[in-house]
């Protein structure tokens, strides 16, 4: 029975160019439950929903180092000088960027730098929010001594223990004004927020106390940027905010918190077009005047070593003296660069991969260039590209009965066979998959010939 189910002009007039030469898993799954699994067969019974299992494992280890990558993605590097690593990425065969003749231009990975998590300090290095805070007799709104944009509503602000009933408040509003952060607290004893109990007669006009900020999980706060936005007007029916005239609106950031009284704990921003600002949740009521102070404060912002890496400009392309910000270990004195590590002498740029939050960093001095990912995926991310080429074809076959064979108790004595065939299958899979051509070989291997003269 012949392959192919279409005519020529049918597959010259579509969009399905060079498909012949892969296989579909399901068409991978069918051909094995036929060939291996029946009466007087290798594998006398088994279920359809266990072979689709250990394709899938074969799919994805297979993928990792047998099949040809094909995977890539291109983009014009934003001022960020970052990447974001593609939905389907599990790890990276070559990243480069591209010339104006188009040509791939090799960047190397840096060992000596990262970006790691900040964590919020106070003046005598605690990892603690403090700030000392004038109070108002009968009044729950209290002054704090500077600005500190970090605080947001919903904070537990660790009170002076002379507080009735208990020390422990929850942040209500905040309101940054003139270099003055101007908070209000809401005292309840556990903490579910709502009713303001009773103030110590002790808690007198323009007394000072030390107040400690932290989560509600009591997690270790984060160093974040905050833009404090005057004139902003919302309303209950609407998931927008605007500010009228629009002056800094364009510092706003999607995901950045909402931090204002009006807005529901985890509000955050969703989107940001001229003056309006796109918001996840409902405010809760209405603005009040047209003046009002929303302070939108950033994700954990980006550590000092990022911040030096990616504005470091002692590397810039073209640029002989530079080696990849390792300038301080290898300046132009005599007798320098006997020695240099290779992987920095060069003036391509450098990247490392945040695999925790997803990124690739890139050194300052390709910014604004056309990156190019290249990378290696499990091949199960939708049903299209799961599919095999022909040249594995048999090392899946293999693969899937090993791994049947090695979890089942009657196929013990077959699994050393068939280990060594999976083994020789893969390998002669990948022989095939490399592409070699004796003709290409022979034009490269001419050049050995050539004399090199001094």
């Amino acid at each position: 029975m012949a392959l192919l189910n279409q005519t020529q002009q049918d597959y010259y007039n579509g969009n399905d160019f060079g498909g012949y030469q892969f296989i579909s898993l399901e068409t991978i799954i069918n051909n094995f439950t036929v060939a291996y699994v029946g009466e007087n067969k290798i594998i006398p019974k088994i279920r359809r929903t266990d072979i689709a299992f250990h394709a899938q494992r074969g799919m994805q280890e297979l993928s990792f180092d047998t099949f040809k990558s094909i995977k890539s993605q291109e983009i014009t590097l934003p001022p960020s000088n970052t990447m974001v690593l593609p939905q389907d990425y599990v790890n990276y065969t070559k990243v480069c960027w591209i010339d104006d003749n188009g040509i791939e231009r090799p960047l190397y990975p840096t060992r000596h730098t990262s970006n790691p998590t900040p964590i919020l300090q106070n003046s005598d290095g605690e990892y603690k929010l403090t700030a000392v805070g004038t109070t108002t007799n009968g009044s729950n709104e209290v002054v704090l001594d500077g600005e500190y944009k970090e605080i947001q509503v919903g904070m537990i602000a660790n009170a002076p223990a002379n507080f009735s009933p208990n020390p422990f408040a929850v942040v209500q509003s905040v309101s940054n004004n003139g270099g003055i952060t101007t908070i209000t607290l809401i005292f309840n004893p556990d903490l579910t927020g709502g009713v303001v109990i009773d103030y110590n007669s002790a808690f007198d006009t323009g007394t000072e106390f030390t107040f400690n900020f932290y989560k509600t999980d009591e997690s270790l706060l984060l160093e974040k940027t905050a833009i404090v936005l005057e004139n902003i007007t919302w309303t209950t029916a609407s998931l927008l905010l605007t500010q009228d005239p629009n002056t800094d609106v364009s510092n706003v950031e999607v995901g950045m918190l909402v931090s204002h009284t009006a807005f529901p704990v985890g509000t955050v921003v969703t989107q940001v077009n001229n003056a309006v600002i796109g918001i996840s949740n409902v405010p809760l009521v209405d603005s009040t005047a047209a003046t009002n102070e929303v302070t939108f404060i950033s994700t954990p912002v980006n550590s000092t070593t990022w911040s030096n890496y990616n504005s470091d400009t002692s590397n810039s392309t073209g640029d002989a003296n530079g080696y990849n910000h390792d300038t301080d270990l290898y300046d132009l004195n005599i007798g320098q660069r006997y020695g240099v590590e290779p992987s920095i002498a060069q003036d391509n740029g450098t990247y490392y991969i945040d695999n925790l939050k997803g990124k690739i960093h890139f050194s300052s001095n390709i910014g604004g260039k056309n990156i190019v990912l290249h990378y290696v995926s499990d091949g199960l991310g939708t049903d299209e590209e799961m599919l095999v080429h022909k040249f594995a074809e048999e090392a899946m076959y293999k693969y899937i009965a090993c791994a049947i064979l090695s979890t089942t108790i009657s196929g013990q004595p077959l699994v050393p066979r068939f280990k060594k065939e999976k083994y020789a299958a893969i390998r002669q899979a990948k022989l095939r998959l490399s592409n070699i051509k004796l003709n290409e070989l022979i034009q490269i291997m001419r050049g050995k010939s050539k004399w090199i003269k001094s």
